[in-house]
């Protein structure tokens, strides 16, 4: 076996790849330094700082004018994907606090992206359940409560078109996913893989981006 993690990510390497990638802006930063302020102890959900302009990428990479999130937090992951749809996009956000997604909105609103997001509050279950059953989705993020991920990749699989693509965030899950008597989400975790990987409705892979990160591409 050929390792491919000889390159160890130090601050100084991690500054540099950040340097080379497209910069987060003006609000982009303001809303993270928001959420570190307001929600030190939670702040950890947000995602990666380089997984923003990557989300960008994907969204017009695979031309998605229709996206699914499925974990909102404070918005800026959705804030990234929503600045990159192209004219007449629609992103679905599912989330179930007003508090933390109310820091999201002031930042789509500032970056006049509000009218590209429709915020359901709500369990994100029932947000999928009700939405039409034929492929309809060009892209979904997945970054939820773990324990529920297969239970959210069985609602969206079969609404995903083909070539559509689902990114989930965290499928590495802080190295828990070694641990076979993991519980809780790290056990949510391995069981996802697992499932995401034996399924052959999608092609997948797992990438060790930040916490890890799965790309599905429908088949």
């Amino acid at each position: 076996m050929t390792k491919g993690n000889s390159t160890k990510i130090t601050d100084e390497l991690y500054a540099y790849m950040l340097a080379h990638n497209p910069p987060l802006d003006e609000i982009q930063r303001e809303l993270v330094k928001t959420t570190y302020e307001r929600f030190p102890d939670a702040a950890g959900m947000q995602s990666a700082e380089e997984q923003g302009p990557l989300l960008a990428f994907l969204v017009r990479l695979t031309g998605a004018r229709h996206i699914v999130e499925v974990g909102t937090f404070t918005g800026f992951s959705t804030l990234s994907m929503a600045r990159a749809l192209p004219p007449g996009g629609r992103l679905i956000a599912c989330d179930v606090s007003e508090e933390w997604t109310a820091i999201g909105r002031a930042a789509w609103a500032a970056a006049g992206v509000e009218d590209r997001i429709d915020l359901r509050i709500a369990p994100a279950l029932d947000t999928l359940r009700a939405m039409a059953a034929e492929p309809h989705i060009d892209m979904a993020y997945v970054d939820a409560d773990k324990e529920s991920q297969i239970a959210y990749w069985e609602e969206l699989v079969p609404r995903m078109r083909p070539g559509g693509l689902i990114v989930t965030d965290n499928t590495l899950f802080h190295g828990t996913v070694l641990d076979e008597s993991a519980t809780g989400p790290g056990a949510g975790v391995r069981a996802y893989n697992d499932h995401v990987a034996a399924d052959t409705r999608m092609e997948s892979v797992l990438l060790a981006i930040s916490d890890g990160l799965t790309l599905s591409r429908k088949r």
